[in-house]
């Protein structure tokens, strides 16, 4: 099991990634329009200008029941190891058993 603080410490990235979404991605639609260089460099310090956390790449998929930063699979939000006891405990329908 993750620590908790870590876990809260995504959630506040999630939390700050949606607050600042809308502004990012005008300022890069106004990059983009603009021609003059100048322009570009007085927008892009507006795109500097919100939290390092509210950056999309810093968030991480966590296994849902573990909060495992590490091996989750998109599919099912499960971390792997998770997942096998799963599929070995017949929790997950159509998933076939393997061993290794």
């Amino acid at each position: 099991m993750a620590r908790k603080s870590l876990i809260q410490r995504e959630k506040k990235r999630q939390r700050l990634e949606q607050k600042y979404h809308s502004i990012r991605r005008s300022s890069k639609k106004e990059i983009k329009r603009v021609s003059s260089v100048s322009d570009k460099w007085e927008i892009h310090g507006k795109l500097q200008s919100p939290p390092r956390n509210s950056a999309p790449t810093r968030l991480h998929r966590r296994c849902f029941s573990t909060g495992r930063p590490r091996a989750t699979y998109r599919d099912f939000g499960l971390s792997g190891h998770i997942l096998r006891e799963m599929v070995h405990a017949c929790l997950l329908p159509g998933a076939t058993r393997s061993s290794w």
